[in-house]
């Protein structure tokens, strides 16, 4: 296992051994390689080239976004509980079958969430559109994608989504999902096999000095694998620099909660670590 913490102008890279300090690593390299894990284990071989780091990266906190020129996609409708918010948020603009149908159906939802420039990373603030009276993040296991379509990593997603825009018409997903600062994550990213179907995904959400919602849910509940829908993003496309792909929601919050500016929302993830960002 290799974690990637990305700074202003070097990377930091851990292994079960050391952590070092890298100026030249490159994260499109990285996703362009066939062999991502060495092309990262190689970094730990070139000392004193490399400088010792502190052994807890994340006090060094915050991080940027583990991506350069990757595109960020997203999954939706993968989980049971994703499926009956949609379907709930959708009912009254009657659109709410068409969720019900793709939850079924042997093609997921796919659709395109951030490009860099709007990813956020740990401890940065991510926002709410101005235009929607109803919004919740969306924690989600997030895959690392090389250029030939093999997941080889993982980070923590936070998939920001105005509900009540998507809930007014299904047509509107880009404009309730796509927006500066709508996605966050980090603090990572993870190379290896470390995800299996007890992997816990949690979330709280914390309003000046109380707990306003807080749910989990576990790897299993996700309907399809991460080769099935890491294959059906590269169908047809072409991702020459790789891509990251959020691989949908269990924890969504009841009706009557959204979030509000200044909530702390903290994603945790088995073996990942903790994303935790202010909302702006």
């Amino acid at each position: 296992m290799i974690k990637i913490f990305r700074g202003q102008n070097d990377c930091v890279l851990q292994n079960s051994q050391q952590t070092i300090r890298v100026a030249e690593f490159s994260i499109d390299e990285l996703f362009q390689s066939s062999d991502p894990a060495g092309y990262a284990a190689q970094f730990f071989q070139m000392s004193p080239a490399c400088l010792p780091a502190d052994p807890d990266p994340i006090h060094q906190t915050p991080w940027l976004a583990p991506i350069s020129q990757q595109e960020i996609w997203a999954a939706g409708v993968t989980y049971f509980r994703s499926r009956s918010a949609r379907m709930e948020e959708s009912e009254q603009s009657g659109g709410g079958h068409f969720y019900d149908l793709v939850y079924e159906a042997e093609r997921p939802e796919l659709f395109f969430k951030a490009t860099g420039q709007r990813a956020r990373g740990h401890l940065d603030k991510v926002c709410i559109r101005s235009d929607s009276v109803w919004d919740v993040p969306e924690p989600e296991l997030t895959l690392a994608i090389n250029s030939e379509g093999a997941v080889f990593g993982f980070t923590i997603g936070n998939d920001m989504s105005s509900r009540s825009i998507e809930g007014e018409n299904p047509l509107y997903l880009p404009q309730a999902k796509i927006y500066r600062g709508s996605c966050a994550i980090g603090p990572s990213l993870v190379i290896g096999n470390i995800i299996n179907r007890e992997t816990e995904i949690a979330i709280t959400i914390r309003r000046k000095d109380s707990e306003v919602f807080s749910g989990s849910t576990a790897v299993s509940q996700i309907k399809r694998s991460f080769e099935e829908l890491a294959g059906f993003l590269f169908r047809e496309n072409e991702f020459p620099n790789g891509a990251y792909l959020m691989t949908g929601t269990g924890i969504v919050p009841d009706a009557d909660f959204t979030l509000a500016s200044g909530d702390k929302i903290r994603i945790e993830i088995t073996g990942l670590g903790v994303l935790e960002n202010e909302v702006e």
